[in-house]
C-alpha cells in the first residue's frame, strides 16, 4: 500500500515505521520537518503521494488546518483515516467533508501508547461505514493488536474521549492515594503491594504505578494531551445536559499543572507534586 501518515509524534512515528517495516511505502510528514525517510515538507504533496491518508495530529485544530491543506488532493480514489483524538463536532465536519469530496472517512482513534505503538498493538475504534471499516481494519494490521468496529462515524470519538476520562481520573486517584499513605509512613513498597492486590487493580494502574512511585514521568501519552482530551469529555457532556464533577476537577488540576512547565511531562505527571518516601 501507498500510505501517508501525517504527525510524527510518539504513535504516529512509530506506526509509519511499522507500516514500512511491513514493506508498504510510507510517505510522511510533519508540521516541524524532521529529516525522516520519505518526508515531504508539504503536506498537500503528502496527500497526492498515497491514497491512504493517516492522521496522528495533536487536536482539533490541527486536524482541520492539515485537511484543509490537503483538500484539493481528496477525492474517491482517497481513504482519510483519523487517529487523533478530536472533539465530536470536527469529526462529524470530517465525515461530511470527506462525504462532499466522494473520499472514503473512517472516525479511528486508539488506544495505548508509546509501547503499543512500537510493538504495533495499538487498539483502535473505528467508525464510518461498514466497507469502509473493515478496509480500515486490513490498513490497520501492521501497527495494531486490536481493532473495535463502533458504528456510525462520531461513536469512536466518543468512546475514546469517555475512556480517557477514566484513565485521567484514574491516575489522579493513584496519585492522591499515594500521597495520603506516604504522608502517613507507609513505604511506597507496602503501598504498591497493597495496590495491586486491590479489586480496583487495572491494566493501567500496573502499568503506570512503578514509574508513579519512582517519579519516572518519562513521556508515553504527555499530560498536556490528557488535558486537552479531558476539555473535549467536558464539552461532550455539556452538549449532552451533563455534568461531570470528577473529570472537571482533574481537568483543573492538569491544566494547573501543565502551567507548571509540565506540560510535556507524562499524564502520570500528576503525582509529581506529593511525596514519593515516607
Amino acid at each position: 500500500m501507498n500510505i501517508s501518515v501525517f504527525g510524527m509524534g510518539i504513535i504516529g512515528s512509530r506506526c509509519a515505521d511499522n507500516w514500512g517495516n511491513a514493506g508498504h511505502r510510507v510517505i510522511r510528514w510533519n508540521r516541524t520537518p524532521r529529516d525522516l525517510p520519505h518526508e515531504v515538507a508539504d503536506a498537500l504533496e503528502a496527500a497526492r503521494q498515497s491514497d491512504i491518508l493517516s492522521l496522528y495530529l495533536k487536536d482539533a485544530a490541527a486536524v482541520r488546518s492539515v485537511v484543509a491543506a490537503i483538500t484539493p488532493a481528496l477525492g474517491e480514489r482517497k481513504m482519510l483515516l483519523n487517529h487523533s483524538t478530536i472533539d465530536l463536532e470536527t469529526t462529524l465536519w470530517l465525515d461530511a467533508h470527506c462525504r462532499a469530496l466522494r473520499c472514503r472517512f473512517v472516525d479511528a482513534p486508539f488506544t495505548g501508547s508509546k509501547i503499543a505503538a512500537a510493538e504495533g498493538k495499538l487498539t483502535y475504534y473505528l467508525a464510518g461505514d461498514d466497507d469502509d471499516v473493515q478496509r480500515a481494519g486490513e490498513i490497520l494490521q501492521a501497527t495494531a493488536g486490536n481493532v473495535i468496529p463502533m458504528g456510525k462515524a462520531g461513536n469512536a470519538t466518543v468512546i475514546k474521549l469517555a475512556t480517557n476520562l477514566i484513565a485521567a481520573c484514574l491516575v489522579e486517584a493513584l496519585a492522591e492515594a499515594q500521597a495520603i499513605s506516604i504522608g502517613h509512613g507507609i513505604s511506597a513498597e507496602s503501598f504498591a503491594n497493597a495496590i495491586l492486590a486491590h479489586g480496583t487493580a487495572s491494566m493501567l494502574t500496573r502499568m503506570k504505578l512503578p514509574s508513579m512511585l519512582a517519579g519516572n514521568f518519562e513521556t508515553h501519552f504527555s499530560l498536556d494531551n490528557m488535558r486537552k482530551d479531558s476539555v473535549y469529555a467536558l464539552q461532550l457532556a455539556e452538549s449532552c445536559g451533563l455534568s461531570l464533577p470528577a473529570m472537571a476537577a482533574v481537568s483543573q488540576r492538569m491544566t494547573e499543572l501543565c502551567a507548571q512547565d509540565m506540560a510535556d511531562l507524562d499524564y502520570t505527571a500528576l503525582a509529581a507534586p506529593y511525596p514519593r518516601e515516607a
